[in-house]
């Protein structure tokens, strides 16, 4: 029997929670109007942003509602199989609890053989395929030709949790966000969708006594907000990050994120491979040469094969515009 889902998630209003913010529905509709033999649901639990830890959270505390989501999920699209793609460490951690929730449903977990590039949908299909960890090209997209070449539906595991809510009649347009740095109440929160990365500061008792700016979004692609910006939502993986303004050292910030950004890179393709290793290059030489920068954010932007390469700038271009040239 169809459930109909879909329509509810439409009205709920319900937008992916992995970063891109894609309407839920209209994926969920694209599979399920696929002509296809097989289908295939997988709930993507690689989380690999610094400082978000909202799925980890979610796969503790409510498993019943994940595997609700999931299940559903499968219904309504008429996909045979789903899977649980998780990150290595939430795969050793709660696999097995996981497995006693899912019971005799035709759900496997899985667990990712790439790091954070294994979040990409494509090279997410590729692992669980059992092929290198790396980016395919787009089009055809996965809701069209996914898994094993069958249309698949990959949603992140907050969405699907949220659907599960949905369902019950119990989504109240809420999100998780993940708040760290420098803040006395490090944690997950639940909090409306609208609701300003200052009101979510104040009522956890997180809001900083000294001045300060943010990374928001993730803890390594996300972007940097002034004290003057909080006034708006938390996009992206529903990160906030609170940094001390007048005892961070911003080059070792640079610092981290490229030796971050050259670890995860699959090398694929030359512009990330070659570009996030020069960026680190010139950051680690103290020899800033804004111009050589410039060009090599030009680049990644412009040229990388994958949404990977082209969201490096973002952390580093909002932090040179906004604070490093004011400090």
């Amino acid at each position: 029997m169809l459930l109909d889902i879909i329509s509810k998630i439409k009205e709920a209003g319900l937008i992916g929670c992995g970063g891109a913010g894609f309407p839920t529905w209209q994926k969920w509709e694209t599979v399920k109007n696929a002509t296809a033999e097989k289908k295939f649901v997988v709930a993507n639990g690689s989380e690999g942003e610094i400082d978000i830890w909202k799925d980890g959270y979610i796969l503790e505390n409510y498993p019943v509602d994940l595997v609700d989501g999931i299940k559903l999920a499968m219904k309504e699209v008429g996909a045979i199989r789903g899977y649980l793609y998780l990150r290595h460490d939430y795969f050793k951690k709660f696999k097995k609890n996981v497995e006693k929730v899912i019971g005799d449903a035709a759900i496997e977990i899985f667990e990712e053989s790439g790091g954070y590039i294994g979040g990409e949908e494509t090279a997410l299909i590729n692992s669980l395929e059992g092929k290198r960890c790396e980016p395919r090209m787009k089009p055809p997209k996965t809701s069209e030709k996914g898994l094993f070449g069958y249309p698949t539906l990959i949603n992140n595991i907050e969405t699907l949790y949220w659907v599960a809510k949905i369902f019950q009649g119990d989504y109240q347009k809420n999100r998780f966000y993940s708040i760290g740095g420098q803040v006395k109440n490090p944690g997950v929160y639940q909090f409306s969708t609208s609701a300003s990365i200052k009101e979510i500061l104040e009522k956890t008792n997180n809001y900083p006594n000294f001045p300060f700016f943010l990374q928001v979004g993730g803890g390594s692609s996300g972007e940097i907000l002034t004290e003057q910006e909080i006034n708006q939502f938390a996009g992206g993986a529903g990160g906030i990050k609170v940094l001390y303004l007048e005892k961070e050292k911003l080059i070792n910030l640079a610092r981290q994120w490229s030796s971050f950004f050259l670890k995860e890179s699959c090398g694929q393709c030359l512009p990330c491979r070659e570009g996030v290793y020069r960026l680190k290059e010139i950051l680690f030489e103290n020899d800033l040469n804004q111009e050589k920068i410039v060009e090599l954010f030009f680049a990644l932007k412009q040229t990388s094969f994958c949404g990977f390469g082209r969201s490096v700038p973002i952390p580093f271009e909002t932090l040179i515009n906004k604070i490093w040239k004011k400090k």
